[in-house]
């Protein structure tokens, strides 16, 4: 696999005419406006995430045919406009870009191998978290088909998906990049290309998510803490969040899902477990030493052996809590 450093990634931000073409306000999409160029496009995968995605490209003016396992999740759609495909293979045989956003790096690879016996696919646009070598092993599956692969796993969760804000971590040949580009940015407002080989948005992604999962375990510990020593949550995340201990979960998840105790469902357990679990067995192969990350999977791990692996991932500092004998916020009255 080609070393990260022989690409430069090249961020190039979403020019403003893009928002109001979209006809955007606060990153809701209006259907009743349409981008200058649109295309007849498949998405594969309508869950949490996706069901988002569906709604952007549709609100776009692309001509949209989904599939899902669901069928609920599919009607959903059928009544904004979408055409729903009875099967993956019928799907790609009725467009020549797919894209995916499914939730298990083997699901892809299922997929991916149906989608290749489509009879009009030229390009898959993969946004799932699939990690390095299984899209090693899809990009060489599709490629023996003449299936051009696009490897752009996305952050940010449910929230931005809704409001197009995430960031969108984008590889592959660049011609194909460059023609799937503004369907990343109906998705995203921060793409980057990271090179050629379609495996380099999924390494970023990966690490992305491990240093979250890190910060946020560490959080929640130090913060218990803190709330154990006497001191209030919210005036301690004011502190820590305009000091150099602030990350995503101190600025976000935590003051967001964790002070009222209402832990919504943003992403679950399993997948973050799933996701730092990929990242060290990655850093293995390449002969990377991680001494801390493995201890928030550790601890995710043992929160899933719990029951909390359907939850959202922040939801597990209730394990630290119960274990000190405090609680880190309250219900509103």
């Amino acid at each position: 696999m080609p070393s990260p450093k022989q690409h430069s990634p090249r961020y190039t931000p979403a020019p403003r005419i893009a928002v109001h073409a979209l006809g955007l306000r606060h990153g809701a999409p209006n259907p009743q406006q349409e981008t200058a160029s649109t295309m007849k496009i498949g998405l594969i995968g309508v869950g949490n995430i996706g069901i988002h995605f569906a709604t952007r490209l549709l609100a776009a003016g692309h001509a949209l045919v989904v599939h899902d396992s669901n069928p609920a999740a599919q009607q959903r759609l059928a009544a904004q406009g979408a055409s729903i495909a009875p099967s993956a293979r019928e799907l790609a045989s009725q467009v020549d870009t797919v894209l995916l956003c499914l939730p298990l790096p083997r699901i892809v690879a299922e997929v991916a191998a149906e989608v290749a016996q489509g009879s009009a696919v030229k390009t898959v646009v993969d946004l799932s978290t699939t990690g390095p070598s299984a899209t090693h092993e899809i990009a060489a599956l599709l490629g023996a088909r003449g299936i051009a692969l696009v490897g752009a796993p996305v952050s940010g969760g449910t929230v931005a998906a809704e409001k197009g804000t995430l960031a969108v971590m984008a590889a592959g040949p660049e011609a194909t990049y460059q023609a799937v580009e503004p369907l990343l940015r109906v998705l995203g407002k921060n793409v980057f290309y990271l090179g050629a080989d379609p495996s380099l948005g999924q390494t970023v992604k990966i690490i992305n998510n491990t240093l979250y999962a890190t910060s946020m375990v560490a959080s929640c510990e130090a913060l218990v803490y803190g709330v154990k020593a006497g001191l209030a949550p919210k005036t301690m995340l004011d502190v820590i969040n305009v000091s150099s201990g602030r990350s995503f979960a101190t600025l976000e998840r935590i003051p967001q899902c964790v002070l009222d105790r209402s832990f919504p469902l943003r992403f679950t357990t399993e997948l973050l477990h799933k996701d730092v679990k990929m990242c060290m067995d990655e850093a293995e192969k390449l002969g990377v030493p991680m001494q801390v990350n493995p201890a928030a999977r550790q601890f995710l791990a043992f929160a899933i052996s719990q029951g909390d692996g359907g939850k959202d991932n922040v939801y597990p500092i209730r394990h630290i809590e119960q274990w000190a004998g405090v609680q880190l916020g309250s219900s509103p009255a």
